[in-house]
This record gives C-alpha cells, sequence and structure tokens, in this order.
C-alpha cells in the first residue's frame, strides 16, 4: 500500500478471518470519519425492503460516495463497521460478502454485527468505516 496506512495481518490469529486484525496509520495523514453509510436513493427512500443483499450494494456506493466527497476511497479504509438488522447468521455472511468483494484485496480490519433494528424504515444495513490519506504539501 502507498497510502499512510499498513494493514496488519497477524499469523499467530486464525486466518479464516477475511481481513487484517489491524492497522496502522502513519503521520502525515488525514483521517476520515463517515457516518455509517445507509441503503438510500437520492431521494432518501429506502432501497430493496426484506433484500439485505440489494441494500449492502447500495450502502457501498453510498460509503463510495461519501469517501470520495472527503478525498477518500474504499482502499484508503482502514476500519470498518457493519450493521445488519438480523438474527440470522446466513444474511450477515451474505452482507459481508458484498462489503468485502467490494474492497478487492484491500481487507482493513472490520467488525461484522447482528442487530435488532436499524433508523430507517425498512433499512437493513449499514456500514460505518475510518479511511486515512495522505497529507500532501
Amino acid at each position: 500500500m502507498t497510502g499512510p496506512s499498513h494493514l496488519i495481518h497477524v499469523p499467530a490469529l486464525s486466518d479464516v478471518a477475511e481481513y487484517a486484525y489491524a492497522a496502522t496509520v502513519d503521520p502525515p495523514a488525514r483521517l476520515v470519519f463517515t457516518a455509517g453509510a445507509c441503503p438510500l436513493d437520492a431521494d432518501g427512500r429506502t432501497v430493496a425492503p426484506g433484500d439485505p443483499v440489494a441494500q449492502a450494494r447500495q450502502v457501498v456506493a453510498n460509503l463510495e460516495t461519501a469517501l470520495a466527497a472527503a478525498g477518500a476511497r474504499l482502499a484508503d479504509v482502514v476500519k470498518t463497521t457493519v450493521y445488519v438488522a438480523s438474527s440470522r447468521q446466513a444474511d450477515l455472511v451474505a452482507v459481508w460478502e458484498v462489503v468485502r468483494d467490494a474492497f478487492g484485496d484491500h481487507d482493513p480490519p472490520s467488525t461484522l454485527l447482528g442487530v435488532s433494528v436499524l433508523g430507517y424504515t425498512d433499512q437493513l444495513v449499514e456500514v460505518e468505516a475510518v479511511a486515512a490519506v495522505r497529507v500532501v504539501g
């Protein structure tokens, strides 16, 4: 990685997890903290009620838009938290696959949680992130 962050894969911990176990950020860097990206369209409507996978796709698109507005991209993310309003592990795994695939080879530390409810009507997925971008100049 050429940015100010470094993902740390820990050989002493299980390699089953599809993410790095830690990340560091070297100075000078600017941190970007996102609000939870929600599955809302441009008009503020929740997309794909009842479909966590389709909502995850919208969430990732919205996360990319928010990061871009702050001068960052998915490859700059050093930590994510993924929330899925479901008690079904299969739903969590399906959402995680969408999020993981969006990041490609970049595998920042992440926490995946099943929760009872999220803030918008029919909302099933939310992802928040922290990114680090190199300070230029």
